[in-house]
């Protein structure tokens, strides 16, 4: 049966018809096979090679920086560049940890901006015309390259912020990776033309959506995760088929010029222009050539509210969208008969990963009053055990050394950190740690101990103010409603959890926080589905990056109808309608009429306006 019948008896005088199916499947398959090939060295990740920075490496070695919080820059002249244009400003980068010198740039300036900004539109006016598949291809050629260079894209990460390898590891590299694999998959899903439905007035018309670029987008990103904040607009911006201006913090140059360096060497073996993708380094008081440019079509901003308020004022001079991230308070609610030991592990991380700089971390650990006690003693045992220090030392050979707690970005804060801890003692709080830490090997270091402060009034500013820094805040609570009162009692609304025994009862609770995500019986994981949108309310900031409405931001979304059936029937003016007006009455009757057929509220009415229709029309 099924034609696999070759020979069999008389059946071999049929004229080989019996031979028909199994050379025809053989020939499908064969053309099957060759377009499968086609298609596979067409969409192949073309690989690429980008020189690993030697400050990168264990064991370097540089100048080390007394004081880094007071460079002055021109007053040290072992800090300077060997090329010094008359009247520039410039950027000096270091290990946070180490306190070593890695380099010191000339900021740009606002014409070198102005210029940045043409060529990216030049190269974006070719690149709008690729198709999907050649933009998959450049992402996926990325997630390649990343994922095989990811040790040295963590060092170099841990190099400029002062962060552990696990650190980068998992905020640096895999919410990366998440990110290119969900645009690779499902990108094109959401910008190609999309149909939408007609209603009865139209149902001879067809109605699509058509997203499409927006020319050149801005990014604005902060220090936290240099490698993931620069990338993640990036690779949005280039799917979406813009071009895309990305401004670093001026504390992260050093790695931000190297990660996108990266990016320019794929779009360049891609075949595409480099200048799709422009590193802009200066300090604020020239970045409103960024945000007023009349060129720049759409700006993320990723920082402060002070800044980020700036921002938006700023891009109203020509109107210019903006997506705003202004980081949180985030509240983790832990409800009446959690297993404290079963979570304890999610809360530490959620608390201490990238030393609080995390702008999703656990800032208020909302507990029943019946478990507080329990989890001061379990948080307390295990972060007396936290250890501090640099994974990248000058010694080459203690590489890797057992490190649970990076440097924080500087010790600016240091001074404002243990001003409101030391406020909230005298408040009555209990406070475990609460002080920079003098590494015994890194004095230049800026490091600060794990801390936790426990039962803090929520008037107090500790309770209030966005950390960004390894504290836990212990806050009990009798009632879901003062639970819920104390989450929501901050002008902050980003990311949440909720933590209990009865999911119904989270899921409940969820419903009634003021902020933009939540997480059920786990930490930061709506941040890791990148099909979901990322961002917050109140001064958390608006709009949304990620997901669908992320990607759709950065389009222009043009409607588009057409005719169902053009040889068929168009629209056309009733001649009691068209001008001039013969009579208002008899054209009031008719449109009226209309509106009653289409809208009226049950079949009666509605038979009552055709007839009235019918009757304007006959006249």
């Amino acid at each position: 049966m099924f034609g696999l019948r070759l020979f069999s008896g008389n059946d071999y005088d049929d004229e080989g018809t019996d031979l028909v199916t199994p050379l025809t499947i053989f020939f499908a398959l064969g053309i099957y096979l060759v377009f499968r090939r086609y298609q596979n060295n067409r969409n192949r990740p073309i690989p690429f090679r980008w020189a690993e920075p030697k400050e990168a490496e264990p064991g370097w070695q540089s100048i080390v920086i007394e004081n880094p919080s007071l460079i002055s820059h021109k007053s040290m002249e072992d800090l300077m560049p060997p090329f010094r244009p008359e009247g520039r400003e410039y950027i000096t980068s270091y290990d946070p940890a180490t306190a070593l010198h890695l380099g010191t740039i000339v900021a740009d300036d606002p014409a070198e901006i102005q210029q940045k900004i043409e060529a990216a539109g030049v190269a974006q006016k070719t690149w709008r015309e690729t198709s999907f598949a050649q933009r998959r291809r450049v992402i996926r050629s990325l997630k390649k390259w990343l994922v095989e260079n990811q040790e040295i894209c963590a060092r170099v990460a841990c190099r400029d912020t002062g962060k552990t390898m696990i650190d980068a590891a998992l905020g640096e590299i895999l919410t990366t990776c998440s990110k290119m694999d969900w645009i690779i998959n499902h990108g094109e899903r959401y910008l190609q033309p999309e149909r939408r439905r007609s209603n009865l007035m139209l149902c001879y018309k067809l109605s699509e959506v058509h997203y499409e670029p927006l020319g050149v987008v801005a990014a604005i990103v902060s220090w936290n995760y240099p490698l993931h904040n620069a990338w993640t607009p990036i690779l949005a911006g280039l799917f979406a088929g813009n071009a895309v201006v990305v401004k670093c913090s001026e504390q992260v140059i050093w790695s931000s010029q190297w990660f996108v360096g990266a990016i320019k060497e794929c779009l360049r073996v891609c075949g595409y222009s480099p200048d799709l993708v422009q590193l802009v380094c200066c300090w604020p008081n020239a970045a409103d050539a960024l945000t007023k440019s009349p060129h720049i079509k759409h700006i993320t901003f990723i920082g402060s509210e002070e800044v980020g308020r700036k921002v938006a004022e700023a891009a109203t001079v020509n109107l210019t969208p903006v997506t705003l991230e202004l980081g949180g308070k985030d509240p983790a609610v832990i409800l009446q008969g959690t297993n404290i030991k079963k979570h304890a592990s999610l809360w530490m991380r959620g608390v201490y990963q990238n030393v609080g700089q995390n702008c999703i971390g656990m800032e208020k650990i909302i507990v029943h009053s019946t478990l507080y006690a329990d989890l001061l003693e379990e948080l307390t045992d295990r972060v007396k055990d936290l250890r501090s220090g640099a994974v990248l030392p000058q010694v080459a050979d203690d590489y890797l050394h057992p490190v649970d707690c990076g440097a924080m970005i500087s010790t600016h804060r240091f001074d404002h950190l243990e001003t409101i801890i030391g406020q909230a003692k005298d408040a009555g709080a209990t406070v475990i740690g609460g002080g920079r830490y003098r590494h015994p090997y890194h004095v230049n270091g800026a490091f600060f101990q794990p801390t936790i402060v426990g039962d803090a009034p929520q008037q107090t500013r500790i309770a209030q103010e966005e950390l960004f820094a390894p504290v836990a805040l212990i806050m009990p609570f009798d009632t879901t409603e003062e639970a819920i009162e104390i989450a929501n009692g901050t002008r902050y609304g980003l990311g949440a959890s909720v933590w209990g025994p009865d999911q119904e009862e989270c899921v409940n609770v969820a419903k009634r926080l003021d902020c933009g995500m939540v997480s059920i019986n786990d930490f930061g994981v709506f941040y890791l589905n990148q099909d979901l949108p990322f961002g917050g309310t109140k001064a958390s900031g608006y709009g949304r990056f990620g997901g669908p409405e992320g990607l759709r931001s950065l389009t222009n979304p043009k409607a588009i109808m057409v005719d169902r059936w053009p040889w068929l029937i168009q629209t056309s003016i009733p001649k009691v309608l068209d001008y001039p007006i013969a009579s208002v009455q008899q054209s009031w009757a008719f449109a009226s009429g209309l509106i009653g057929v289409l809208y009226a509220d049950g079949w009666r009415a509605r038979f009552d306006s055709l007839t009235k229709l019918m009757n304007a029309a006959g006249r």
